[in-house]
């Protein structure tokens, strides 16, 4: 759909859910700080999407991986990031229906242990992008294996920077070898 596959869908849905959950936790620790009723619902509404945004996600991911060309080391972390995520999603997913279903009408101790539940899905949900983030930049999953092995030929050729042109770290290309690299595809230009 519009030129993406599963995996790359995953990648455009998995980050928006996560930065609304974490501003959802903070918000619901701001409200019980505050004791204002305006963060409490910030909160609530930010826990909405959030979970609707982390479910689009991980179905994403799930298509995702039944499709990406993968090895014994990317299946053993897909399969903990995929349970961390449904772990996660659903842990957030009960905080929700929890304070949906009591309607905010909770003792101090159970808006404290929902509270509690809520940082504990916080870290799950770092834990799901670390595993996600070494499935990327470790193991290069997503990526088929023709673009990989192109990215890897262009790589060991190398690329120079013109003299005068700043390299990575602020030295002059003409006192450091550079070997930047384009991506496969990436048109003739210069520097």
């Amino acid at each position: 759909m519009f030129g993406y596959d599963a995996a790359r869908w995953h990648a455009v849905l998995n980050d928006l859910p996560a930065a609304l959950l974490l501003v959802a936790v903070l918000f619901d620790v701001a409200a019980a700080l505050t004791k204002r009723e305006s963060l409490m619902w910030a909160g609530i509404w930010t826990l909405w999407a959030g979970v609707i945004g982390g479910w689009a996600a991980v179905v994403a991911g799930k298509l995702a991986s039944s499709t990406i060309e993968h090895g014994e080391a990317i299946h053993e972390i897909m399969e903990k990031h995929e349970h961390m995520a449904l772990l996660t999603m659903s842990l957030f997913t009960v905080v929700l229906a929890w304070r949906l279903i009591r309607r905010f009408q909770m003792p101090a101790q159970e808006l404290a242990f929902t509270r509690m539940l809520s940082i504990v899905g916080l870290l799950g949900l770092v834990w799901t992008g670390v595993l996600g983030g070494r499935l990327v930049f470790q193991h290069a999953a997503g990526i088929p294996s023709h673009v990989l092995q192109a990215e890897l030929q262009n790589r060991e050729e190398g690329h120079e920077h013109q003299s005068g042109e700043e390299h990575e770290g602020g030295a002059a290309a003409d006192t450091v070898k550079a070997t930047h690299t384009h991506p496969p595809g990436t048109p003739p230009h210069s520097h």
